[in-house]
């Protein structure tokens, strides 16, 4: 049923399980195609997949659905964004604001909009300087020097960044509709060199000495429809505390595998001296709830939740296909035996299972 696969879905996106948030939602709206909050949902899950043309494409067909849900036209302005289509993301959000005038979310949006546009377009500022012409003689009226033409930097092409895990940076160029025969990509020990160059245009080039060492055989790259991804493998699980080389980068820090992997991110520097870390915080939080004694459903649901948080891609998928085509009677871990046939629902016994008609 619909009704029920949204409601898992969304205590999935609470859990942070996106992926799993967004196979329910799909799976509700083959039952419910007509439904718009349903696809205005699938949006905001696939905005924090970073699956932001899926994410477009969901919203559009909500506001086709339903042109008076404001809350699609926003989702669609937040990957319109991402995706630098800055004037499509702005007519979203100034379409949303006629809908809901009092939500300041759109006001803002519109505010970054405008900025984001006028930095794509670049500026030139434009300066007078008066000098007097010798003042060591009297009564000499100064005169007005030629206007000084102050040029901002060139703006570069595509915009990039990235992050890391503790065996791997990851590298984001934002270069929409670029073929996959226009890009090169080569790795070196401590080089990273990347060229586009699309017919008609000026070549661009990007090539950082990195700030650590990395395994060129097992980096790699994938060319996208908006951007280009790639995957630099590190030499040491070291912590790069930025993309390029500098002289002032710093110590070395090794990366602590166990924190990163259990989902802690590091700390940031702050100029007060003193601070709340959040992050600290957050995991004193989850050590906590991991050691709660629960009973009865909430033990239960508890055990499960940990099994799939630390279990592999097939177990989960396993575990998403049993307990979803059971109707949640049915929760296996071998992908072997479930992936290859549906899965029918198991009631407890004394039960039965029933099909309810609308």
């Amino acid at each position: 049923m619909a009704s029920d696969l949204e409601e898992k879905a969304k205590g999935a996106f609470i859990d942070e399980n996106y992926e799993l948030a967004v196979e329910l939602l799909s799976q509700a709206i083959d039952l419910n195609p007509r439904s718009a909050e349903l696809f205005s949902d699938r949006a905001q899950v696939n905005i924090k997949l970073n699956n932001f043309t899926e994410a477009v494409a969901d919203a559009n067909r909500a506001i086709e659905l339903n042109p008076k849900l404001s809350k699609a036209y926003y989702r669609k302005g937040l990957a319109c964004i991402k995706l630098e289509e800055y004037q499509t993301a702005k007519t979203a959000f100034e379409s949303g604001a006629s809908l809901a005038p009092e939500d300041t979310r759109f006001t803002n949006s519109i505010k970054k909009c405008d900025e984001l546009i006028a930095e794509e377009t670049g500026t030139i500022i434009t300066e007078e300087k008066i000098t007097p012409k010798d003042t060591s003689v009297d009564n000499v009226q100064p005169v007005n020097d030629p206007p000084q033409q102050v040029i901002a930097a060139p703006k570069p092409k595509y915009r990039h960044e990235f992050y890391q895990k503790p065996d791997a940076v990851v590298v984001t160029i934002f270069a929409k509709g670029v073929q996959k025969n226009c890009v090169s990509v080569e790795f070196g020990d401590q080089i990273l060199s990347v060229v586009i160059d699309v017919p008609g245009e000026d070549a661009y080039n990007f090539q950082p000495r990195l700030f650590g060492k990395i395994i060129p055989a097992g980096s790699r790259y994938e060319v996208l429809s908006t951007k280009i991804e790639i995957h630099l493998a590190k030499a040491e699980p070291i912590q790069w505390t930025s993309l390029e080389y500098s002289k002032e980068g710093g110590v070395l820090q090794r990366a602590n595998v166990s924190s990163v992997a259990g989902g802690q991110r590091p700390t940031y520097p702050s100029s007060k001296s003193t601070r709340v870390d959040w992050d600290k915080l957050e995991a004193q939080v989850k050590k906590e709830e991991k050691e709660e004694k629960l009973d009865g459903d909430a033990a239960l649901n508890k055990f499960f939740r940990d099994i799939y948080q630390d279990a592999d891609e097939d177990t989960r998928r396993a575990m998403r296909k049993s307990f979803v085509e059971s109707n949640g009677t049915v929760l296996s871990t071998n992908w072997k035996e479930v992936g290859s046939k549906k899965v029918e629902g198991s009631p407890p016994d004394g039960m039965e299972l029933k099909k309810w008609e609308y």
